[in-house]
């Protein structure tokens, strides 16, 4: 079946301007890190991605090793974008990532130009695409010199195959170091992914204060905790969830009954709000002005519809703040 977008797509999202740059990005982007891999059905998560553009979700993140198995997940968005978006590749904002393990030997990890340039054409030959728009070193190397891994980005950005460039998981202090060589080089450093949520807070020591003052925009991916931010883990660990998977990152170990003692008590919160818990915990996020974007994932159409749902209400009063902060102490 031939699809055809909305034309109404643009009309109720929220879009925001990414640091200091000409980008805006819509205040929900799609995560592409799990559900869209090898291991998964397409048309479910075609599904997903028509949904996605179809309510205003311009950018699509993914990385080298997203799958499972890694590399499938740019594979399977790569056939839908030949088959789908061919003709609206211009209204999309690609991410790609690397600096996680890809494949063997001492060329396929961390943050050496070598690995960089190789990785992302790759990307691009998965993908089937002259250029992403935004690639990600993805995490901090202890051993390759910062220099040589911010001049990868520089090259790959010169060179056309990226239109700009950005960082992920990198500490407050490393990431101001990193973002003043790519800006001495020419290449200004466009966005920051961290791992940020109610229950992840590390951003907030230090790091969102950096992006503001270098004019670096931020989009928190696992923003739902991968998953533990959402109604299902009120009565414990249900079959079908991450928990319950063994391709999974959330460990069974980490639903203690003090997390789902928390979980509850925001959950009422959230019902005081018109709102579900998951769309509470990005609207959360999203109420601060230094967060450009929160990164989602969906194993569902209507996962993503509620995800969505956020954007009715992005406010908090004063009262409401201080009673969530309560509850995460």
């Amino acid at each position: 079946m031939t699809y055809l977008p909305s034309p109404d797509r643009y009309k109720n999202m929220i879009y925001r301007r990414c640091g200091r740059s000409g980008i805006k990005l819509p205040a929900v982007s799609l995560g592409l890190w799990h559900n869209f891999g090898g291991v998964d059905v397409i048309e479910n998560f075609r599904k997903i991605l028509h949904l996605a553009f179809d309510r205003g979700i311009t950018h699509f993140d993914l990385a080298n090793n997203y799958g499972p198995p890694p590399g499938s997940a740019e594979e399977n968005f790569g056939r839908i974008l030949k088959k789908d978006f061919g003709g609206y590749r211009d209204e999309l904002i690609i991410s790609s990532k690397a600096g996680y393990t890809m494949w063997d030997g001492p060329y396929g990890d961390w943050g050496s130009k070598k690995y960089l340039v190789s990785s992302l054409d790759q990307s691009l030959q998965r993908m089937g695409l002259e250029y992403v728009d935004i690639f990600y070193h993805h995490r901090p190397d202890p051993e390759t010199p910062l220099e040589e891994t911010m001049g990868a980005l520089d090259l790959i950005v010169r060179q056309g195959k990226a239109l700009y460039a950005g960082i992920s998981n990198y500490p407050a202090d490393t990431a101001e170091q990193a973002i003043s060589i790519l800006k001495k080089l020419g290449t200004p450093c466009l966005i920051h992914q961290p791992k940020y949520s109610m229950f992840e807070r590390w951003a907030e020591g230090g790091l969102l204060d950096v992006l503001e003052k270098d004019g670096v925009g931020c989009i928190p991916f696992s923003p739902l905790a991968q998953g533990l931010l959402t109604n299902k883990y009120l009565h414990g660990i249900p079959e079908d969830s991450r928990a319950a998977k063994s391709t999974g990152f959330l460990q069974k170990s980490q639903v203690t009954d003090e997390r789902i003692s928390q979980i509850k008590q925001l959950n009422e919160i959230a019902l005081q709000r018109g709102q579900t818990l998951a769309q509470m915990a990005l609207a959360w996020l999203l109420k601060d002005d230094r967060v450009t974007s929160v990164l989602i994932g969906a194993s569902k159409p209507e996962q993503l519809t509620d995800s969505l749902k956020c954007l009715d209400n992005i406010h908090f009063s004063t009262e409401e703040l201080a009673k969530i902060e309560t509850i995460l102490k």
